[in-house]
This record gives C-alpha cells, structure tokens and sequence, in this order.
C-alpha cells in the first residue's frame, strides 16, 4: 500500500460513516462492522423506504443510524468520522465534530485492507464495468471454492441474503475490489493483481487519464489483465514488471483470451472463446464478453485452471440494478432497471438490450446530477446517435438533485430540446414518472423494450418495478 501513516484499527475501534446509504460507503461500513468496529453512519435518506435495501441490514446488525444533521454526536464519539469526496466541508456532521480525526474513504478502505484482508488483493479498474467485474469474478471465485472477500458498488444478488445488503462479504481468500478512478483514489492501492478494462474520457482528458492508469499499474505487485487495446495506449513499460493477460474482443488479436463468436437470440447470449470453448452469458451484450475474457484471464492469474472457470461465469445471479429484468407493462413491453449514468455505459446498456427484441427500445434516463449532466452533455449525444434506432426512443428525466452547491443547470429539457435540435425526433423530456408511465402505455407493445437508467437514486429500481404488471 502507498499510504503514507498506516493507521492501526482494531477491534473497538469507532468509526462514524457519513453517507452510510451510499453504495460505497455501507459496504466499507459492513467490512468494519464484520471486523470487530464499533460502527455509525448517517444519511439524508435515513427513513425513506428507498433505502431500506441498504440501510434497514445494517441497521440490523447493529449499526447505529442517524439522518445526516450532526445529531450523531450527542451519541457517540467516534475514533474517526469516514467521508467521501462528495462530501462538503459545511456537512453537520463536520460541524458537529470539528477535532475528530477524518479519513476519506480510499484511506478508510487502504486502513481496512492493511488490518483485514489477508490473502492478497485483486482491484478491478477501468472506466465502465468496475462493479460488474468485482461482482462477476468475486461470484465465480466462491463457485470454484476460492473463498474471496469482496467490497464492491453493487449489491450482489448471490450474497443478499447471506451477506446483507450484498455489497460485502468476509472470505479467507483474496480480496477482490473497485479502484476508483474518478477522484484518483486508485492511486492509494498497489494491489497484487489489477485488472484495467478500459478508458474512457469519464472525468479527465484522456492523456491525463492514461497517466493515472500507467501509475496505478506501476504500483500493482505481481500481475495485471488488460485490454489489448488499453495495452496499446498505455504502453509496456507501466507493466513491465508484472505477468500480464490481456483480452481482446477482436477475433484476430494475439490477446491471450479472445473473443472468436458472438450470437445473441431471445435473450441469450453465447460467445465463443479462443476459438472453441462456448459460454452462455448470464446478460447481454458485447460488452459482457469482454467482461467475461477479463474474468477468465483474472482467475488464470489467481492460480485457477480456466476449466473451473466456465461454469461459475455462466452461473453468475447478476448485480442489482445492472440489466435487471422486472417484467412487463400492461402493453407487454418488457422491463429492465439499470445503473448506467456515463455515455459509455449508456449506450452499452441500450445496445445490450437491443438484442434482446424485435422491437423498439425506450431508455428513461435520469442524470445523478447538474454537473454530470453538463459534464457528459456532447459526449453522450454522439453516443446515442451511435446506438439508437430510428425508431428508439431517449427520454430524459429531471435531474435528481441531492443537495449542496450547484447552478441547477443544464436542466434535462434544455438538454433534450438540444439534442432534437441536432439529431431529430428520437429525444423527448418528461416532467414526471406519471407523464412516463403514460407515454410507456400509449406507446409500447409485446415487441418493445423499456429501461430505466440513473445513478444514486435507489427510486429508480421501485419504478421499474411499478409499471410492470405482477403476474400470479
């Protein structure tokens, strides 16, 4: 680890995590509660039965839970208050305990590897696909009797029950987890093995992005899996050291895993690997391929024969809110919930989903953010154009807000009348999930696809469940 003062944290030690609902936190808040902490957290969600998935389990266990207005303090005292980048300096909680020592959550997250994981760290990095990964390999790893731990942004289907809410669990063997490149805190880890997916420009320009990518495998230890496209950009001397796989969805490349078939009809997908072993894909699309190749070359370098690999990877339950299917509408649409948030992920989810129908697709998105929205504004235009067909329908939702600063522009349909500007009749906005629903009902029939798509609002997934009819 690069940490510069490693702190030592025991058992008894008291922590307090604001924003415990978010993804992140609460399973890096499960890890030190399962490891002997004293444990708190506070949230604006508190209550609202959105985030009972994630919070009520904590709870549950032991976890004290306060809404996010400093009142924790009259309390507990914490040892350390845990935060995120996401958090502000005027946050209550800061207020309410301005001399308790704080630690970010990357260094919160270095701290729990250093005194907890003991059989060797595996990151998963890349700019779309961390939390699939994490997921998938974590959950093929325990189906080949690895026994991993894992810490990662999505609650996994397999684990709900067994580990709630899903986003963590104790193992004896290597400890797979996200490396995060959105606010550099992958910089904090030299991870034993790292997986690097792809690049994206995300939140950096790109030549600034191959930078922290080179520097967070120079840090890596033993091994690496990359794309043989990532490879080529970020160049061999970053990896020089390390024993590398690479994966290539290219039939022809040299990458030691490829992708040689691809057929996908009524909803199941096979690939074919290296030229003869098939795989039935648990989800769709291309890009679950490639997720695939990287979790055989992932499990190769943790010293597992690829033929106890197969079955595991076709036996993966899925991530909640990664192309979830709820049902069908009234109409006999079919329904999916997904997390995607960037114009990469976006247009991938669309795509997938694509391959799965005859007919048109409607995607609701709603931007996690002001900034984001502007962020990605160009970028997720030229997207779209690339994924939709002429029929496909984009429907922008109103932005979700979740407080501190911002300038409450774009909005989504200054956005949205943009984009039919550029691109035509494909953009719609609506004012509401009523004005949706209607539109869903009016406009879909059995050979259509609906998706709902947005991050940090855990609504979206009781949507998507809401507008399709419950069958007995």
């Amino acid at each position: 680890m690069t940490q510069k003062n490693e702190i030592k944290i025991e058992a008894g030690t008291a922590l307090h995590f604001i924003g415990l609902g978010g993804i992140g936190m609460s399973g890096l808040a499960k890890m030190y509660a399962d490891n002997g902490c004293q444990v708190s957290g506070s949230d604006r969600g508190w209550g609202q039965p959105e985030n009972d998935r994630i919070l009520k389990p904590l709870a549950e266990t032991g976890i004290k839970i306060f809404l996010q207005d400093g009142s924790f303090a009259s309390e507990v005292t914490p040892d350390y208050i845990v935060y995120s980048t996401a958090i502000e300096d005027d946050n209550p909680d800061f207020l309410a305990a301005p001399d308790i020592p704080r630690l970010h959550r990357s260094e919160a997250l270095t701290t729990a590897m250093l005194n907890f994981a003991s059989g060797g760290l595996v990151a998963v990095a890349g700019t779309c696909g961390k939390t699939t990964v994490t997921s998938w390999l974590a959950e093929t790893l325990y189906l080949a009797g690895a026994d991993p731990s894992f810490l990662t942004g999505g609650l996994v289907n397999r684990f709900i029950k067994e580990s709630p809410p899903g986003n963590y669990r104790h193992g004896k063997g290597m400890f797979v987890f996200e490396a995060d490149e959105s606010d550099k805190s992958l910089l904090n880890y030299a991870p034993d093995i790292s997986l690097v997916l792809n690049l994206g420009a995300d939140h950096y320009s790109r030549e600034e992005l191959v930078e922290v990518f080179q520097q967070f495998l120079r840090q890596t230890k033993r091994a690496a899996v990359v794309s043989d496209d990532v490879l080529e950009e970020l160049g061999s001397e970053c990896v020089a050291h390390l024993e590398v796989k690479t994966f290539s969805l290219k039939k022809d490349s040299s990458a030691d895993w490829r992708l040689t078939g691809y057929q996908s009809e009524n909803g199941q997908t096979v690939i074919e690997v290296n030229g003869s072993q098939k795989i039935k894909l648990p989800m769709p699309g291309m890009h679950s391929a490639a997720n695939a190749l990287s979790i055989l070359a992932a499990g190769e370098l943790a010293g597992l024969m690829p033929e106890l690999l197969f079955e595991p990877i076709e036996n993966f339950q899925g991530t909640w809110r990664r192309t979830d299917f709820h049902g069908r509408t009234a109409s006999g649409a079919v329904v999916y919930d997904d997390y995607a948030h960037n114009p990469e992920k976006v247009a991938s989810c669309i795509r997938a989903i694509k391959d799965t129908v005859k007919g048109k697709v409607i995607a609701l998105f709603q931007p996690h953010g002001f900034g984001p929205l502007g962020f990605m504004r160009d970028e997720l235009f030229t997207a779209l154009r690339e994924s939709l067909g002429k029929d496909d329908i984009f429907g922008l939702m109103p932005v979700f807000y979740a407080g501190g600063t911002t300038s409450f522009k774009p909005s989504s349909q200054e956005v949205a009348d943009d984009y039919r500007h550029r691109g035509g009749d494909n953009y719609l906005c609506f004012a509401s999930r009523e004005a949706a629903d209607q539109f869903i009902q009016e406009k879909t029939g059995p050979d259509d696809a609906v998706v709902i798509m947005g991050a940090r609002d855990n609504s979206l997934s009781d949507w998507a469940a809401a507008i399709t009819v419950k069958l007995s």
